[in-house]
């Protein structure tokens, strides 16, 4: 799977699991729980761009740290954002979002397949190049 599809899907998984676990403040916070579907499907948003951001660099730069710094640092800018227009949550919404970045660039990195190199011959081609 390519590198940012790999991103996309997995950044939209975390991001879903990262609204939903909102939840557990919505027993006790009545604002959380009637936002809460607004909640998972922006955190959904955001994990999808951190995801396919993270994906997109891990074409570009073959290194593992690089990737997970990356990955922390467009998670946590995305979720800082959310936060700074709310007024609130901070921290709730900034790690969680940072974590997830540096889920998704490790992912990305570790096991997203890079584009084809020019010039390879395919494996349906019997293994034999063109005479």
């Amino acid at each position: 799977m390519s590198k940012p599809i790999l991103g996309l899907i997995l950044g939209a998984l975390l991001g879903a699991v990262d609204g939903a676990s909102a939840w557990i403040d919505a027993q006790s916070d009545p604002e959380v729980r009637a936002g809460i579907i607004g909640i998972i499907i922006g955190s959904t948003f955001k994990g999808i761009l951190t995801g396919v951001a993270a994906g997109l660099f891990a074409r570009w730069s073959k290194s593992l740290p690089a990737g997970i710094i990356f990955g922390v640092i467009v998670g946590a800018i995305l979720a800082f954002l959310v936060a700074y227009l709310q007024g609130k949550y901070y921290l709730r919404i900034t790690l969680p979002g940072a974590i997830l970045g540096a889920i998704v660039g490790f992912a990305t990195q570790r096991y997203g397949l890079g584009p084809p190199a020019a010039g390879r011959v395919s494996a349906s081609a019997g293994g034999r190049g063109s005479p």
